[in-house]
């Protein structure tokens, strides 16, 4: 196989439809839209969805489900990506800084996966029960 011998597959590329060219071509006078109608003018159409006049499939639906815009400031965190964490103080900015949470988050609980080996010292970040004994088992602090 050479570069000068590639080739779309057959039927990739059609040629262009050449509309109003004469009676012969079969596309002539009217172009192939037929006669007068919403869809004959130029720039008449109608918008997706619409299902000429009948309620719209998603209008007929129910309304399903809900977005917290709380989650989207909030994160979690897991004993081991603690201890992967080099500095003996944990807050909020240091878990942005080592790509922990995102930019965008202001709140963090830790969650008791994984383990922890090293004492660290949290402020500002809420702590769940089982990762609160875990890490002063470890000789860790938690300051709110």
């Amino acid at each position: 196989m050479k570069l000068n011998t590639l080739r779309p597959a057959d039927g990739r590329v059609t040629r262009r439809k050449r509309v109003g060219r004469g009676i012969g071509s079969g596309l002539g006078k009217t172009g192939g839209r037929g006669h007068k109608g919403q869809t004959s003018r130029s720039g008449g159409s109608i918008r997706p969805g619409f299902e000429g006049g009948q309620m719209p499939l998603q209008k007929r639906l129910p309304k399903y489900g809900f977005t917290s815009r709380i989650a989207s400031v909030t994160s979690q965190v897991t004993l081991s990506e603690l201890d992967s964490i080099d500095e003996k103080v944990i807050n909020i900015e240091v878990l942005k800084s080592n790509g922990i949470i995102r930019n965008l988050t202001a709140k963090v609980k830790v969650f008791s996966s994984g383990q922890i080996t090293k004492p660290v010292v949290l402020e500002g970040i809420a702590v769940s029960n089982g990762a609160r004994e875990a890490i002063v088992s470890a000789g860790g602090t938690i300051k709110d």
